[in-house]
């Protein structure tokens, strides 16, 4: 991978995403689970899909 793909914001922003997940899942799937990244994945998206939404709404209610 080149070190500017590795240092991108974005990057950056999914790691921390997927750090929150895997806490989260950890509290209710065992990491020894075979779900478990499944599970993670479902989280990461549900978090994702909460920033966004609550982005959106910062967005209109300063409209």
């Amino acid at each position: 991978m080149h070190a500017a793909a590795r240092d991108a914001p974005v990057t950056w922003i999914i790691r921390i995403l997927f750090a929150i997940a895997a806490f989260v899942t950890a509290v209710f799937v065992e990491r020894g689970a075979l779900n478990f990244s499944v599970m993670r994945m479902l989280v990461a998206v549900m978090l994702l899909t909460i920033l966004v939404g609550a982005a959106a709404l910062l967005q209109i209610r300063r409209d």
